[in-house]
């Protein structure tokens, strides 16, 4: 995506040149616009189910800026010889993730494809100075993740008729969570940077935020959380296509203590679908970042911190 075109405006506080996960544009002195979106191909064979993670997955870039979602649009691609009722099913779940987020669904537009595809394109908004994003990360920030990774392998053995839905629901089940408890925290606490953990996997990620930045990261391989059965299925090599392309991508900006296996290797560039919030946290806040968290009853792991330099380093512990 090196040739998109830039624009140049005022009031363009984030653009693409950073890549945030959304665009921000500054409306007043205490508004401004949030812009994203973000469609896929089912990675689950209920409809409904996949309908509200790929909702839940468009709203969290909204939530990653530290924003509120206001309004969405359906994106959608079906086959003309598909059952109807699975279409609206996907539909249902995507807008009652969006009645939850406690924005609105405006409409969309849809297109006929060869391949079912589904996602939203979100609005929200936030005050200017409340504004989370990758570049303002600072050394010494402790990293803290909000959901288990692992989500790519999981869903890639499930395709491949090695699992069932019915063994793997807590997975779903959190891919269609939405972060929205994590980023009020995240506002409330003044973190200095945040993103969340998608299609670019753990380290792609989190080398985005260290670049941005002017940083570089080192991540603690043993604090690392994953959903249970994920490394063991990495042991095996069911992995997706996309963790090798992210490992291969990532080769000269990350450096691997001997240590640390291939398979975890890939399981840190592992795609997530409606992965967790990834946030930049200064040391001295790290305890009160802990607290609102656990009193709000998310999930959370330390994994890491960020320090002067280039690229990523993964250590053991």
């Amino acid at each position: 995506m090196g040739g998109m075109p830039h624009f140049v405006h005022p009031r363009l506080l984030i653009g693409n040149e950073t890549n945030d996960d959304a665009g921000v544009f500054l409306l007043t002195d205490e508004l401004a616009l949030i812009q994203t979106v973000d469609f896929f191909t089912p990675m689950v064979d209920d409809p409904y189910l996949f309908g509200a993670i790929a909702a839940a997955n468009a709203l969290s870039d909204i939530y990653a800026m530290g924003g509120i979602p206001l309004t969405a649009l359906n994106i959608a691609a079906f086959p003309v010889c598909e059952d109807k009722s699975l279409f609206a099913r996907v539909l249902q779940g995507g807008a009652d993730k969006v009645r939850e987020a406690g924005a609105i669904l405006l409409g969309g537009h849809t297109i006929t494809d060869e391949e079912p595809k589904y996602g939203l394109a979100v609005t929200g908004t936030a005050h200017p100075s409340q504004i989370i994003a990758n570049a303002n990360a600072a050394e010494g920030d402790l990293l803290f993740l909000t959901k288990p990774l692992g989500v790519g392998i999981i869903t890639t053995a499930l395709k491949a008729g090695a699992l069932k839905e019915a063994e793997i629901m807590p997975v779903l089940l959190s891919m269609a969570a939405l972060n929205d408890i994590a980023a009020r925290v995240m506002v409330k606490c003044g973190v200095n940077g945040g993103t969340d953990v998608t299609g670019f996997g753990l380290l792609g990620h989190v080398y985005e935020l260290a670049a941005a930045s002017s940083l570089a990261a080192e991540l603690w391989m043993k604090l690392i959380p994953f959903h249970p059965g994920a490394e063991e299925l990495a042991r095996q090599e069911i992995v997706p296509g996309g963790a090798y392309r992210n490992l291969q991508y990532m080769q000269n900006k990350v450096r691997f203590a001997d240590q640390i296996a291939e398979y975890q290797r890939l399981l840190l560039a592992d795609p997530q679908t409606s992965g967790g919030l990834l946030m930049s946290v200064p040391k001295p806040l790290a305890g009160h970042v802990e607290g609102e968290l656990e009193n709000a009853g998310v999930d959370y792991a330390i994994i890491g911190k960020m320090r002067t330099g280039y690229g990523i380093d993964v250590l053991p512990a």
